[in-house]
């Protein structure tokens, strides 16, 4: 353990600049090109490179071919198998899977939506809410009484 002393003070990394003058003469040793170089864009003021830019050379996103759709309206749902809502309720003595439960668990993210399905077995009578079922996974979990809503 390190004492705190006036002494061993430090200021966070990258809070202080270096104390090398540029441009200020050849005296300094950083006199003349201002350790820029030699012409060429980077040595010119004002310069900023543009994202993608490869000196002229035709840029990777020009040079790999396009094709397809992309549909931004799509809707992606994370699955869940009647055997992982077994697992989970198992192991966490659940009667009751909710989208909210699955993101305070940390099974699913902020934004993502639920879809159940009807892989594997189911033993027990659950309350399910989700935004989609399977027509099988619903038959299932309504067999074994348990009840189905979606959100």
């Amino acid at each position: 353990m390190t004492i705190l002393r006036i002494d061993s003070l430090r200021p966070n990394e990258g809070a202080v600049r270096s104390n090398k003058r540029k441009g200020r003469g050849q005296g300094s040793g950083y006199g003349g090109t201002s350790t820029r170089g030699h012409k060429g864009a980077k040595s010119r003021s004002g310069y900023s490179s543009k994202q993608g830019f490869e000196g002229g050379q035709m840029p990777l996103q020009r040079r790999l071919p396009k094709f397809g759709f992309t549909n931004p309206f799509r809707v992606v749902y994370r699955v869940f198998n009647l055997s992982d809502l077994q697992a989970l309720s198992e192991s966490f003595a659940v009667t009751e899977i909710t989208p909210n439960w699955l993101r305070s668990m940390g099974y699913l993210g902020q934004n993502e939506r639920v879809k159940i399905l009807a892989g594997g077995e189911l033993n027990l009578s659950l309350n399910v809410t989700a935004h989609a079922f399977s027509k099988k996974a619903e038959e299932v979990i309504k067999s074994r009484n348990g009840i189905v809503s979606k959100e």
